[in-house]
């Protein structure tokens, strides 16, 4: 066997790797949307339409599954946090996209909002997603003096239990504008931040990009539901 065609059927078993474990990570995300986690392996690998061998290729257990998938959706969301805030200076207004961006993401992709909500606390806490991101606004914020809070860290338990019930009542009533909601959570956390309620209503009702263009940059396969022009 030539060097090239070794190379080429090194690359083909890398990708079906990648495929299995992706095939495996979503599986896990549609369970852990569904509170479905005390299902055996057997059925993880039968929803992810993989052989039962290929699960211990990739994970030791399913908890170590259903944590990769819940860093997964983190990764995702983080992704789309910085490419929507890259240009922005001000970190009042870069956290209030943030939470803006997260509050839209519940309607546009449940499921990634349901696997993200049912590890809720572990988002405080981890090194992905929304959590991180928000300290370091939020710091950058009380250290520039934008904020008038004395300590970050219980600001961030703040926005993050915000964060969390806005995805939670976004679910449970569907008849209420999303972005609204969001927007108007966010403008308040502002305030409760110190920014003057002028300057906090002008940055939460300021114009935002496509949601559902942002997921498919960070994700280009992943599909989605149609966004409404007003979202």
């Amino acid at each position: 066997m030539s060097e090239a065609v070794a190379a080429a059927a090194r690359k083909r078993g890398e990708r079906r790797k990648a495929q299995t474990r992706a095939s495996l990570i979503r599986a896990a995300q549609q369970l852990l949307a569904e509170d479905r986690t005390s299902v055996p392996i057997l059925e993880i690998t039968e929803l992810a339409d993989v052989g039962m061998g290929s699960f211990y290729n990739h994970f030791e257990t399913k908890e170590e599954l259903f944590q990769a998938a819940v860093e997964s959706a983190l990764d995702l969301q983080g992704a789309v946090l910085d490419a929507w805030t890259e240009d922005i200076e001000d970190p009042a207004e870069v956290f209030a996209r943030s939470f803006r961006l997260t509050g839209r993401i519940h309607r546009v992709e449940p499921q990634l909002s349901r696997v993200i909500i049912s590890r809720g606390m572990s988002m405080i806490s981890s090194e992905h997603g929304l959590g991180p991101r928000a300290l370091r606004d939020i710091t950058r914020g009380c250290e520039s003096g934008r904020f008038t809070i004395a300590d970050p860290y219980p600001a961030l338990l703040i926005a993050a239990g915000a964060a969390l019930a806005l995805g939670q009542a976004i679910h449970d009533h569907p008849e209420r504008d999303d972005a609204q909601l969001a927007d108007q959570v966010a403008e308040d956390i502002l305030r409760m931040f110190g920014v003057p309620p002028g300057e906090a209503a002008a940055i939460c009702r300021s114009p935002l990009p496509s949601v559902v263009d942002l997921l498919e940059q960070a994700l280009p396969n992943l599909p989605h539901v149609p966004q409404p022009d007003s979202a």
